[in-house]
């Protein structure tokens, strides 16, 4: 398509309303056609009845064929106008006994409304949508929420009531714009921000709510403040010999900010900390803190306490001048029921819910995704290229993590490559869909044991490769990065992240060692002090080479001994790697958010994503480009026979095949996955762009066929390109086995 410079289409006259006007709020956006020679405006050739959108999007005019067009036209100018007297009314009432036709101008000049939804309906003046008060209360006067002009609470064609806050009015050209500017992504009740039904009124009500981006965010670099860090030493004396702006990460010369403002920073050799686990105030920050009122404040309990008041819920961290209750303090009386508790070898259900009441009662309580959110501030802008080959991702993040160019701040981009391809070809790849096949390996890896919960394993090859350090990283950049979180951790190893090893007691069910797991049911059934004594000395070897020996007095004497073998073998002996996991986790500062929100981590740390249904799946997904409502309604069937097990694929084939991911990331999907109806015989799903094209077929057995016969291969093909088999196996101490 060739446009026309800007001159010539305000020559023009559109070939619908044959009026020369360029105005994008009434009419939508003008745009004429030298190839064609011929102006078109957008609602113009919209809302004509007798045309369909029967090319792809960038055939004709906005999909619109040109021979289809010019079929309208001559139909239209059979038709006179109900308004203006004149021919070319090419839109008419939808209501079936009405014959009145008219101009879109026209039509907005006797107050028509058009929908632009569904199928694109007009009603005349005297059929249009009408909104309803239900009471006459109102004041005299109410200010439009958005000009704050005075305006009569009568819902009129120029006044419009929302449908959410019933002491919300609104001009219809001020909604308009509103909604122009906005783009359904924003666009929203301005009181109390509500998206669905407000959204639904206003297209009943014919708001034009256009399928884009709003205009702020489209601006060139917008926001992008936000994305910068503060990365530079500000105390009075710097150490650093590399100046004021060195910042190495995992080292004494990080740059550690101000917890309080962000906007001051230290290295952390310049102020003696410790660890990035230590907060740090800059001296303005402390100032404040010393003089302000806030310091008075009393102390509220964080574990225990049950009347949760106003300001504990505004509150999300106490004033860094009052002590504190440590993570490991608020855990002890779980910990103290818990010891009173027998061993099994299941969960006690009280003491679930007791921990589940606690994480539920605490005031740190905060959304993942913003706590992701802060965290992905640190991201830079510059982009840091990985090259992965599909066939063995492991190994190949392996050799990219570890290289002394990789930064973790630095923005994630994906290179496939391919051992077989002799011309060293590169095709760019999904950071979201790496990240989840960097989880799946993790969690298959011999660095974890168990079956859906898993501990760390005592991995001597992994230890020598310091693999356990990488894999917290790999963790810690998934989570900031917009990755997929892992799902698999044991509630002992999260205790052991969140609260510390001294504070967490394992179970039973953390014991993966057959023999072991027997050594610790003979011991916590003996029924006699006799029998105690003799299973003590049937496995003394091995008690005593794990420094839990112990002279037997009475028969209480086998609890202190059951606890002592399991903090041993599920945490003592595996502390080495736990020290890795954990200082790989402090990529990015991920460790210490955990360990000041637990609560929310817990979730997506410990447990898998909840199972995808029709509706939710449905919901993820918003509509680009001009719909096609038969094929939407199509779509709608499709997962509802998904969802009803009469259908080849799963919503996880869905979702795979859309963005690479099997369940929504705690950050959510960047950009958000999105579906277009275009002509054409199979879906195509697009990775990188989250995007999935449905294809318009007439009958929906052909569409269900097709979705699932391409979902299912590709899918298929996918898996037969990687491997999921690790590189190295599991090597236990052999003192230990032979010992057991």
């Amino acid at each position: 398509m060739n446009e026309n410079k800007q001159d010539n289409s305000k020559n023009l006259a559109c070939i619908f309303c044959r009026k020369n006007d360029d105005c994008p709020n009434k009419y939508g956006e003008k745009k004429t056609y030298e190839k064609w020679n011929f102006s078109v405006h957008y609602y113009c050739l919209l809302m004509s009845s007798g045309i369909w959108q029967r090319g792809k999007e960038e055939e004709g005019v906005y999909g619109f064929l040109v021979e289809d067009i010019r079929k309208e036209v001559n139909r239209a100018s059979k038709l006179k106008c109900t308004v203006c007297k004149k021919n070319g009314a090419s839109i008419g009432c939808v209501v079936p006994q009405c014959k009145r036709s008219y101009h879109l101008p026209c039509g907005l000049q006797k107050e028509c409304i058009f929908q632009f939804t569904g199928n694109f309906a007009s009603f005349c003046w005297k059929h249009r949508p009408v909104q309803v008060i239900t009471s006459n209360k109102y004041r005299d006067t109410f200010q439009c929420t958005i000009c704050l002009e005075y305006i009569e609470p009568i819902p009129t064609y120029n006044i419009l009531l929302s449908p959410c806050c019933k002491n919300a009015w609104f001009h219809r050209d001020c909604l308009q714009v509103q909604a122009i500017n906005a783009g359904v992504y924003f666009f929203r009740c301005t009181l109390c921000n509500n998206t669905d039904i407000f959204q639904k009124e206003m297209l009943r009500m014919g708001i034009h709510i256009p399928e884009k981006d709003a205009s702020w965010e489209l601006e060139e670099n917008a926001y992008q403040e936000l994305l910068q860090s503060h990365d530079r030493c500000d105390v009075r004396r710097c150490h650093c010999k590399k100046g004021r702006d060195y910042n190495e990460p995992n080292s004494k010369w990080e740059v550690k900010r101000c917890q309080c403002c962000g906007s001051s920073g230290t290295h952390l050799a310049c102020s003696t900390l410790q660890s990035l686990e230590q907060n740090w105030e800059c001296l303005d920050c402390r100032r404040i803190t010393y003089n302000s009122d806030f310091r008075k404040a009393p102390k509220h309990p964080l574990a225990n306490s049950t009347n949760v008041t106003v300001t504990d819920c505004l509150l999300e961290e106490s004033s860094p001048k009052l002590p504190r209750q440590s993570a490991g303090a608020q855990h002890k009386e779980l910990l103290r029921l818990k010891q009173e508790v027998q061993l099994s070898s299941t969960p006690c259900p009280s003491i679930k819910e007791s921990c589940l009441t606690q994480r539920q009662g605490s005031k740190f309580r905060r959304d993942i995704s913003t706590i992701l959110l802060e965290l992905g501030f640190q991201i830079k802008k510059k982009a840091k290229r990985l090259h992965i080959n599909k066939a063995n991702v492991w190994r190949s993040t392996l050799e990219q993590f570890q290289s002394q160019k990789f930064n973790p701040s630095y923005t994630i981009e994906v290179m496939y490559v391919s051992e077989n391809d002799n011309l060293g070809r590169e095709h760019p790849g999904s950071k979201q869909e790496f990240l989840s096949h960097l989880m799946q390996y993790l969690e298959t890896s011999s660095l974890f044991e168990g079956s859906l919960s898993k501990n760390l394993t005592l991995n001597s090859q992994a230890l020598k490769e310091n693999l356990y350090y990488e894999a917290g990283k790999m963790v810690a950049i998934s989570l900031v990065h917009g990755g997929t979180s892992p799902g698999f951790f044991s509630e002992t190893l999260f205790n052991c992240l969140a609260y510390g090893p001294e504070n967490t007691l394992p179970s039973l069910a953390d014991v993966l060692d057959f023999d072991v797991a027997q050594i610790i049911i003979k011991i916590n059934t003996a029924a006699t002090i006799n029998s105690l004594k003799s299973v003590v000395n049937e496995c003394s070897s091995y008690l005593e080479f794990i420094g839990c020996l112990r002279l037997i007095t009475s028969l209480n004497d086998k609890y202190t001994l059951v606890k002592d073998i399991l903090f041993y073998h599920v945490i003592q002996r595996v502390q080495i790697p736990l020290e890795s996991f954990k200082q790989g986790l402090k990529t990015l500062g991920v460790l210490e958010k955990i360990q000041t929100y637990p609560e929310v981590f817990y979730n997506i740390l410990c447990r898998k994503p909840e199972t995808l249904s029709a509706k939710s799946l449905s919901d993820l997904f918003t509509v680009h480009g001009l719909p096609d409502v038969q094929t939407l309604r199509f779509w709608k069937s499709y997962l509802q026979a998904v969802e009803d097990g009469t259908s080849a694929t799963t919503m996880e084939d869905i979702l795979v095949f859309t963005t690479g991911c099997r369940s929504v990331p705690p950050a959510g999907f960047k950009p958000p996955p999105s579906i277009e109806c275009l002509h054409m015989d199979f879906p195509v799903g697009n990775k990188c762009s989250n995007s999935l094209a449905l294809p318009i077929i007439n009958t929906y057995k052909k569409f269900q066929e097709n979705m699932d016969l391409t979902i299912k291969d590709t899918l298929r093909l996918e898996k037969e390109e990687g491997s999921p088999s690790l590189p190295w196996t599991l090597n236990v101490s052999s003192n230990e086995e032979m010992l057991l």
